[in-house]
């Protein structure tokens, strides 16, 4: 059967499908979620509880999210008293099977992914008699990334938005039709526990929901269980940010003893270790001047117009992306060459053509950010990816979204075909943003892929894409293994990831060979990628314990990279490998299911079986009031004599003068009061009439003042700002502003480093040899002791 029929199964014979949206009486009674977390490996256990209180039998069907990265290796059920594994099978085998235990009124399940997206699943519950009962239990696995301050991030997936469908696509995704409801509406709560594991010791744990109080199991603080409270509303995925006493940033290595019984010589029979790396090579540092290409594409289609958060005070998904562009904009090397594109059903650029990246653009671009608007209908990215892709010059594509598309495949397929002429770094904003569109983009083109759920995450995270961008590749990691007599390590999975100078780098292996030693010691030896003629190579030498686990975690995420590698291919022998693959690990693909078949044979149903749907939160109706009041400070300072953009949805030919008037209102600060007076602006000025909010960003307003060279200039707005009084000279100033930041948001120096760089490259071009009687000045005039190093001194 084609793929893209699943999605309409026709009823079963002779039991005509009533579809109600959404009945009074919902049989999914709870999920129950428990995870345990062991470093940087997460085995997630969920069921779903399910009793039928009508008095007709049904076939149930839910659709949720999981992350794409999550490696789905075990299901069963428990119908009434009796548990029952699920079988793995070949996804049309699966669904016959289903339907023939349907057509004769037998209890059934079949759970299968979407074959649009590989973050979607669907779950049918077939043949639930009258006040019976059941509960599924679906285990998954994954690979947990580390954040910008070390923090270890597990999300589970709650909110699963709706897709765009490109007008006249035939293309349809299993969340199309899903009944929505206020999320206080739902009838089905969700509780989670978690168990964390970490030989470096567990600090603490921070949420986006409310948690219980830690709880320490040992002593020595290496293992805690903490749990969701109660009254936890699904309208947010839950993310957990574990935080370990240690940092780690040091290679290590997992081995994992194989399954009992399987073959040997076989992935799940041989021990399978998992080698996480660190290449540090020596990083260039950002200069003052800088080669290359930025785009940056802007999602404005109407759902950015939500909150990023259920708090319908929050900041709206575009204005966060708005604020995070600022940042990124105000830290381009000088020298590059920048554009803007704003998408959604129609598109546009700031610019015919790349421009090159100076104060004047710099202020150009500014004005055209603060003018983006949720307003552009839909999402449809593909043709501005393809307009941007096909150049011969080296791109870094940043593109902000909230991943709300239903043609994933093709936008992964084109930004794949370009791959060796960019490098995209992907920003999925707000709840419930496909992992797999994001994720797809930024991997098909060697860049990384950051998931925000908040403005301050944004920031940092998009500084941090913006320094890898602005490093040399890593490619082509070498490995030499040093192993017992006998032993051979064979990688399992992609050898293309793409990796940057002290990101984690995650490697599987299959140790293949008759001495299956449960001590081996193990020797590696790495070359990170090679440079300009210099190689840069690191030894490690293991010595540990196989460890046993029933549920074999590495195993499964081993198993999930090779058949993520071979999905890619389209050969006939790689794809029956992809099957083989998947149904000997038990870890799902595209090509098969899993099927729940109860053979007992219990009473005939006497009834047709009615069809109903699991409803999820409607998460589109919280937008956010605007926290805009740092567009003020804009509008004072940077913009006195800034030409203004073009009319929209065409690209930027000229830009007419700001007229006076308005020049006149910023300068005298009566933007506060400009409502009343707007009669008397030009239109294309009104925008900036925003009161201001009383917690707008101190470090915003700052790093909105900073000039394209890296120099801030003196006028009233930073004198403010730093609480001084006269000073004369730029390069004070910035001396000033340098030392200011280290000491009031030192914390926060993820999101400034790259703007300290252009500063203190300019302070070396232009002040010589005073620069350090400057620095010691300002620690005596701010009364601080920031260190001379700081500025390359």
């Amino acid at each position: 059967m084609d793929e893209d029929a699943w999605n309409e199964r026709p009823p079963p014979p002779e039991m005509p499908s009533r579809r109600l949206l959404y009945p009074q009486k919902v049989p999914l009674q709870s999920i129950s979620v428990a995870v345990a977390i062991k470093g940087f490996v997460a085995d997630v256990v969920s069921e779903l509880r399910y009793k039928n209180e009508e008095k007709i039998p049904l076939e149930v069907e839910f659709v949720f999210p999981l992350d794409a990265a999550a490696a789905v290796y075990a299901f069963e059920g428990l119908m009434g008293e009796t548990k029952i594994e699920a079988q793995i099978m070949e996804k049309e085998q699966a669904q016959a099977l289903y339907e023939d235990r349907l057509a004769v009124l037998e209890a059934s399940v079949f759970f299968v992914r979407d074959p649009k997206s590989r973050d979607i699943f669907k779950c049918m519950l077939g043949n639930l008699p009258p006040s019976g009962e059941a509960t599924l239990k679906l285990c998954y696995v994954q690979a947990l990334a580390p954040e910008p301050d070390g923090a270890v991030r597990f999300v589970l997936p709650v909110v699963l938005n709706p897709r765009y469908a490109l007008q006249g696509s035939e293309e349809s995704s299993f969340v199309q039709n899903i009944p929505r409801v206020p999320e206080r509406e739902l009838p089905y709560k969700l509780s989670l526990s978690a168990t964390l594991h970490s030989p470096y010791g567990i600090s603490h744990v921070k949420s986006n929901c409310t948690l219980t109080p830690l709880q320490y199991a040992t002593e020595d603080h290496t293992t805690a269980q903490i749990s969701l409270t109660e009254g936890y509303c699904l309208n947010r995925d839950v993310e957990l940010l574990i935080y370990y006493k240690e940092v780690v940033r040091k290679p290590s290595l997992l081995l994992e003893v194989g399954k009992p019984g399987a073959d040997p010589g076989s992935l799940m029979g041989d021990h399978v270790l998992l080698l996480t790396l660190y290449p540090s090579p020596p990083a260039p540092k950002p200069g003052l001047n800088a080669t290359g290409e930025f785009l940056f594409l802007m999602d404005c289609s109407s759902s950015m117009s939500y909150s990023t958060r259920s708090n319908s005070e929050a900041t709206t998904r575009i204005q966060s992306a708005k604020e995070t562009l600022i940042f990124l904009l105000k830290s381009l090397p000088l020298g590059c060459y920048f554009n803007i594109y704003a998408f959604g059903s129609s598109y546009y650029s700031f610019y015919r053509k790349s421009v090159k990246y100076t104060q004047q653009t710099m202020l150009e671009s500014l004005r055209g950010v603060l003018d983006l608007q949720a307003n552009l209908g839909g999402t449809e990215i593909l043709q501005p990816l393809k307009l941007t892709l096909y150049t011969p010059i080296f791109l870094q594509v940043f593109v902000f979204t909230d991943g709300e598309v239903s043609n994933i495949d093709q936008v992964i397929a084109e930004v794949q075909s370009h791959s060796k002429s960019h490098r995209c770094f992907s920003f999925g904003i707000g709840e419930g943003t496909s992992s797999y569109f994001i994720g797809g983009i930024a991997e098909a083109s060697g860049g990384r892929a950051e998931f925000i759920r908040s403005k301050e995450q944004m920031q940092a995270k998009a500084l941090r894409s913006l320094k890898c961008s602005l490093q040399p590749e890593v490619k082509h990691i070498k490995l030499e293994w040093h192993l017992p007599p006998g032993l051979e390590a064979v990688l399992l999975g992609s050898s293309t990831q793409a990796i940057f100078a002290g990101e984690r780098c995650l490697m599987y292996a299959q140790i293949c060979g008759q001495q299956q030693a449960s001590r081996p010691n193990i020797m590696v030896e790495y070359i990170p990628y090679s440079m300009q003629g210099q190689t840069f190579t690191e030894k490690m030498d293991f010595r540990l314990e196989a460890e046993e686990n029933d549920r074999l975690p590495v195993h499964r995420l081993a198993a999930q990279a090779v058949l993520k590698e071979l999905e890619e291919t389209r050969s006939t022998a790689k794809q029956q490998l992809v099957l083989e693959t998947s149904l000997s690990s038990g870890v799902l693909c595209a090509q098969t299911a899993y099927v729940v078949v109860n053979m007992e044979r219990g009473e005939t149903l006497q009834a047709p079986v009615e069809f109903r749907e699991i409803p999820n939160p409607n998460t589109s109706t919280l937008f956010a009031s605007s926290t805009r009041g740092w567009r003020n400070q804009l509008a004072q300072t940077a913009f006195r004599d800034l030409p203004v953009r073009a009319q929209r949805g065409r690209p930027i030919q000229g830009f007419p003068k700001v007229p006076t008037t308005c020049i006149k209102w910023f300068q005298n600060g009566v933007v506060n009061n400009a409502r009343k007076n707007k009669g008397n602006a030009c239109k294309v000025c009104t925008f900036f009439f925003i009161s201001p909010t009383a917690n707008e960003s101190l470090l915003l307003r700052l790093v909105s003042l900073q000039n394209a060279d890296g120099s801030w200039s003196l006028d009233a707005n930073l004198l403010s700002i730093l609480g001084l009084g006269e000073v004369v000279q730029t390069a004070w100033t910035t001396v000033l502003v340098v030392l200011w930041l280290h000491v009031h948001f030192a914390e926060r120096s993820d999101i400034w480093q790259l703007l300290e760089a252009k500063a203190v490259g300019w302070l070396h071009e232009s002040t010589g040899p005073k620069l350090a009687e400057c620095v010691k000045a300002g620690n005596a005039f701010l009364g601080c002791d920031v260190s001379a190093e700081v500025f390359g001194l």
